[in-house]
């Protein structure tokens, strides 16, 4: 039987030797003991390296430990700090909360909860293909650029033997079989969000996060840092060692999924939603990992309550409000500027694409870098219009389903439920599926009214 991905020492080594470059730590002489005994420096995109191979893990265990020992680079450490006051304290503008006055509340949750559903399903069948294959099967279907949910038909068998749908998504996903918003990481995280608001009030703790993933959340729905953390947490460890033993994935995607009900039961205050998606964050994440989660939440109190019929305008204050809560020298900040910036130019989208991947292509497709730009450009470029903004994101490619359901909820509450296009609410018929308890089979809007009661 193939043991458990995400949690394995030869597996994680190959992941850990870019995170730790990426900290400043010093590398070479693990890379050189881990070459010497065989071990491979590219972790598998499927599968499990060294399967077996017992002494190669026991090795892989203990450089692990040795790199994990090894502290950050100052110079890293100082302009991304990983505890609130130091983060706060490097933020050159706090944003003050904005009144609301004019917006049906009810209506901008509801919409971003509906554009969350939406934007992730859409992503769904093309996760893990990269944007080549996305373009490939949308041109040989005659469906390119990108405006309906995808579908099987029409597509050349030769194309899809190169480009397999994602196997898991692939029978609830495509147009021809969409009955509802299928389960999804991206969707139980706000239900639990949700649900820790509801039991624990904003007063909550990230050992309260703790306690509910353990209680409600099974660890075969959780990927990456989240798979990690968990385990940690079986082993007695306490954030935020949580987040740092054996984990190389603490500054990828999975914290910037977490956090919208942050923003929509703070609506206005940005400042407040991303000090919640921090207690939260933490327990999986460091730095950018913890800034996508707070940057997240602070965007999506902006878009539940920003008024004005401009809509460009108001993606710009979305924007804004993100950037206004990470440390602004930050990697992270860097990113989600240079995405909003090429979105500005008015360059062609494949140009535009392209550019992106030029200068974060090299990070895993999950990393919160790349993803963070390619959120930010499909924000702006599209001009917060929701179905160019879903389609954008997930013709990007990287983690189609999660930039789709981050910027699906930012336009979907940007919009209101009301004005989203009926082609992308239909489909998914108000429910949702889910293995946490008490959520399957859930109506969106009530969902939605749930979260209602939360806000302040």
């Amino acid at each position: 039987m193939s043991r458990l991905t995400w949690v394995q020492p030869p597996d994680l080594l190959a992941h850990e030797l870019v995170a730790s470059a990426a900290d400043g730590k010093p590398i070479d002489d693990v890379r050189r003991r881990w070459e010497a005994a065989g071990g491979d420096l590219v972790a598998p995109v499927n599968g499990l390296a060294h399967e077996g191979d017992e002494a190669l893990r026991r090795l892989a265990d203990a450089l692990l430990d040795e790199l994990d020992s090894r502290p950050v680079a100052p110079e890293v450490a100082a302009l991304e700090p990983d505890d609130l006051v130091a983060i706060e304290r490097l933020w050159t503008a706090t944003p003050a909360p904005a009144a609301y006055s004019s917006i049906d509340l009810a209506d901008r949750i509801l919409g971003g909860w509906t554009g969350r559903c939406a934007g992730c399903l859409l992503g769904k069948p093309v996760e893990k293909i990269p944007r080549v294959g996305i373009r490939e099967i949308l041109q040989s279907q005659g469906r390119w650029p990108l405006t309906d949910w995808f579908t099987e038909r029409g597509l050349p068998v030769e194309v899809a033997v190169r480009w397999p749908w994602n196997r898991r998504s692939r029978p609830t996903s495509l147009a021809e079989n969409i009955a509802g918003m299928p389960e999804d990481d991206d969707l139980n995280f706000a239900m639990m969000a949700l649900a820790l608001l509801e039991q624990h009030g904003r007063g909550f703790t990230t050992e309260d996060v703790a306690e509910q993933w353990l209680g409600n959340l099974p660890g075969g729905r959780v990927f990456t840092a989240e798979r990690v953390a968990y385990r940690n947490l079986l082993l007695g460890d306490v954030a935020p060692a949580t987040a740092t033993r054996h984990n190389p994935f603490r500054e990828w995607i999975g914290a910037f999924i977490r956090t919208d009900v942050y923003g929509w039961v703070n609506p206005g205050d940005p400042v407040e939603a991303a000090r919640l998606a921090w207690r939260d964050a933490r327990l999986s994440h460091v730095r950018n990992g913890v800034y996508g989660a707070m940057s997240v939440a602070a965007m999506c109190a902006r878009a539940v309550a920003v008024e004005g019929n401009d809509r460009p305008a108001a993606i710009e204050a979305i924007i804004e409000a993100g950037l206004a809560v990470v440390p602004p020298g930050s990697r992270y900040a860097e990113a989600l500027t240079y995405g909003a910036g090429l979105g500005r130019s008015g360059e062609p989208t494949e140009a535009a694409l392209d550019r992106l991947h030029e200068r974060y292509g090299r990070l895993h497709w999950v990393h919160v870098l790349n993803n963070a730009a390619l959120t930010s450009y499909a924000l702006v470029s599209s001009r917060g219009e929701f179905g160019p903004a879903i389609a954008t994101a997930v013709m990007g490619g990287w983690d189609t389903d999660s930039v789709g359901a981050t910027v699906g909820s930012i336009c979907g509450a940007l919009a209101g439920a009301r004005a989203l296009p009926e082609q992308w609410v239909a489909p998914l018929q108000n429910r949702i599926a889910s293995s946490l308890p008490g959520f399957d089979g859930s109506a969106i809007d009530d969902l939605a009214r749930r979260t209602c009661e939360v806000v302040a």
